[in-house]
């Protein structure tokens, strides 16, 4: 699992996720394929993989 630093980023991979952009959006999935999470911002989620 990835570790946060404090310092805006994180140190390692978050396994078991992935995120795909739909509509301007981050969109974070499980393993199964699942939706999880969502981001508004535009941003992407910090050290997960993108499909």
């Amino acid at each position: 699992m990835a570790t946060n630093t404090g310092s805006g980023y994180r140190i390692g991979a978050v396994k078991g996720r992935s995120q795909v952009l739909i509509n301007g959006k981050y969109i974070k999935r499980d393993d199964k394929g699942r939706f999880v999470a969502g981001k508004n911002d535009g941003s992407p989620f910090k050290g997960v993989r993108r499909e």
